[in-house]
């Protein structure tokens, strides 16, 4: 039989059709129904037979793949293996990982965030990361916004390792916590500090007893060797004085805080001018503004010391001829020390390189001019213990500007002194 006929209203009008004949056959027999129920099975075999025969190639049809189907299958598999490689790969990093959703609920992390932060997996998921981490500096970083990185913190899952983590932004409205275990870089950092403080006191010694030996050397009594006299005092000073920078250096990488005192500005700066004067022995033109009256809340030894070397450093790579200001002035959110010279200048390039230990920006000049190459660090480390920075502005031939700049907790007027001093009796 035709598809056709099957699929048109030919085949309903051929079964009532049939029907009424078979009606009709069995109202000649006296039995209407009997005749209506034969035809209807006989019908009902026959449409079935059809059927049967009909689905076997709409059901071969239906299982042939198309092939934008096939291609669509196959892309999805692709991409399904590459994400389970993925989340493989992270979950075999060194690093903790942690996967963090706008408001900061843990979605997944690795294997290493189990180790370093103390997590655990399934009970951790879809819990906020500060409460988990309740009671660590972690915890108080995320809640300060975690805008810069941590560095060099205590892992809360193993208070004997240190970490060091970042806050990422991460698809739509998440977060990427990323920790790294940097202990091992902490333990290289206190063998360097444990052998330059050794050294450095093993040093002072012998440089004392050599240095005293030359002392009582009189050039007058040897002519010949006045020269040589001269230069081994004064490369015997430049040693001492290197070994008192590495070991102020030692004594403040290792301090966390300062003992908090009034600093009084004005006389702290009187006696930088009088310094820095001596220094010059008059080649140099040495001014002082004191622009307002604000002490400093702080230890008064360190910050003289990072003062001095700023000027010492003013007056060392300034031309004779040349000018120096001193300056104690309000700036925005608190205020700020300034040493502003007419020297030789600085080239951008080094600027960022200027706090590093012994780096110089030209070997030969920092020599004569007898800077150990420490005195920028040790400024650096002082003002990290004051929260203060330090801010460098130079261009060659026109000379620089080297400002500490303190912020307003740390300024002293006439009430915030009663108030320090109350916390203090």
């Amino acid at each position: 039989m035709p598809d056709r006929f099957l699929s048109t209203w030919r085949l309903p009008a051929a079964c009532a059709a049939l029907l009424l004949a078979g009606g009709g056959v069995g109202a000649l027999a006296g039995t209407p129904w009997l005749g209506v129920t034969i035809v209807a099975l006989a019908e009902i075999v026959v449409l079935l037979s059809l059927f049967r025969h009909k689905s076997g190639p709409m059901l071969q049809s239906s299982a042939t793949p198309h092939p934008e189907h096939d291609r669509l299958m196959t892309r999805t598999r692709r991409i399904a293996s590459r994400l389970r490689d993925l989340r493989s790969a992270a979950g075999t990093l060194p690093d903790a990982v942690v996967l963090l959703d706008h408001s900061l609920h843990v979605r997944w992390f690795n294997h290493a965030a189990e180790e370093l932060l103390g997590l655990k997996r399934p009970r951790d998921r879809g819990r906020t990361l500060a409460d988990l981490l309740r009671n660590t500096e972690l915890a108080d970083w995320l809640a300060d916004g975690a805008r810069e990185p941590l560095n060099d913190v205590t892992a809360p899952g193993h208070p004997n390792r240190h970490v060091t983590a970042t806050l990422l932004p991460f698809g739509s409205r998440q977060r990427l916590l990323l920790a790294r275990d940097t202990s091992h870089l902490t333990r290289l950092e206190q063998i360097r500090r444990d052998f330059v403080a050794n050294v450095s006191h093993e040093l002072r010694t012998p440089l004392t007893v050599i240095h005293g030996y030359l002392e009582l050397l009189d050039p007058e009594d040897v002519p010949e060797l006045a020269p040589v006299l001269d230069e081994m005092r004064a490369q015997s000073k430049r040693m001492g004085q290197i070994v008192e920078d590495l070991l102020t250096l030692s004594r403040l990488e290792t301090q966390e805080h300062v003992a908090d005192e009034q600093v009084q500005m004005a006389p702290l700066l009187a006696s930088l001018r009088k310094e820095a004067e001596a220094l010059s022995q008059g080649r140099h033109t040495v001014s002082l503004d004191i622009a307002t009256s604000y002490d400093l809340l702080g230890s008064p030894k360190d910050l003289h010391s990072a003062f001095s070397n700023l000027v010492s450093n003013a007056v060392r790579y300034t031309p004779t001829g040349g000018r120096i200001a001193i300056r104690w002035a309000e700036a925005e959110d608190g205020a700020q020390f300034s040493v502003q010279d007419s020297g030789f200048g600085i080239p951008a390039a080094h600027i960022a390189r200027l706090t590093e230990r012994f780096y110089r920006v030209s070997s030969s000049r920092s020599r004569d001019s007898g800077g150990t190459g420490l005195g920028l660090s040790i400024v650096k480390h002082v003002l990290n213990l004051h929260q203060a920075r330090l801010s460098i502005e130079s261009e060659p031939g026109k000379g620089s500007t080297f400002a500490c700049i303190f912020s307003s907790e740390r300024l002293l007027d006439g009430t915030r002194l009663q108030e320090v001093a109350g916390l203090h009796p």
